[in-house]
């Protein structure tokens, strides 16, 4: 994904997931880890809005309605493949409502001119970054995008550093085929944002490095 070529990562991003969107959620459930704890750690307060960058086909934007059912949910994506899924998604639960998704690039959009809403009380960005090349331009933008004292959630591929070598070689092979490349510097920049902007963070990863979880918070 580029910031200065939407309509050629939009292109890219449609290819990939023009079939795969039809069984993504099913497939995707064994190895996109930590997306629940991320979810269950939202804590959202009553008729707060929670906006998720790269939704796809909307699968953790129902969760979070049924777990927070008075908050408004807001989600974006690249794809007009992966969100005509989640509108459907969307409608078969009958939470149009509720949910609101709108095609956007992940790293150039503007939240108030999509939804009406400048600022969210939680940002999520689940399983995203490791698939955009600008995803240090995502993150910022993500932190812009915070309500005071709104917190920004983060789960991706961790380093794996805990894992046995051949799974690790095997495992960044198989995810290169699909474009998606772990952000080894994630925790680095979460610090740098978080002393740069005086906000709580933490940092940890799950389940022996597989995953990362990064949280922010603003005063």
């Amino acid at each position: 994904m580029t910031t200065h070529d939407t309509g050629r990562s939009a292109t890219d991003m449609d290819a990939i997931y023009r079939f795969q969107r039809h069984i993504y959620d099913v497939t995707r459930k064994p190895y996109l880890l930590g997306r629940d704890m991320v979810i269950r750690k939202l804590d959202v307060p009553a008729g707060g809005s929670v906006l998720e960058i790269g939704c796809g086909t909307a699968r953790n934007l129902l969760h979070i309605a049924r777990a927070y059912p008075q908050a408004r949910c807001f989600g974006m994506d690249v794809s007009a493949a992966m969100l005509e899924t989640a509108r459907h998604a969307i409608a078969r639960a009958g939470m149009e409502e509720r949910v609101l998704v709108a095609r956007a690039d992940a790293a150039a959009f503007d939240a108030q001119a999509l939804f009406g809403e400048a600022r969210f009380d939680r940002v999520v960005i689940s399983y995203a970054l490791s698939m955009i090349p600008e995803w240090e331009e995502v993150l910022y933008s993500g932190v812009s995008l915070l309500a005071p004292g709104g917190s920004l959630y983060i789960v991706d591929f961790g380093d794996q550093a805990g894992l046995p070598r051949w799974f690790r070689r095997g495992l960044l092979a198989w995810l290169a085929r699909f474009s998606v490349s772990p952000r080894e510097e994630l925790r680095d920049h979460v610090q740098g944002i978080a002393w740069r902007y005086g906000y709580d963070h933490r940092f940890q990863q799950l389940y022996r490095g597989y995953a990362a979880l990064a949280e922010l918070t603003a005063r």
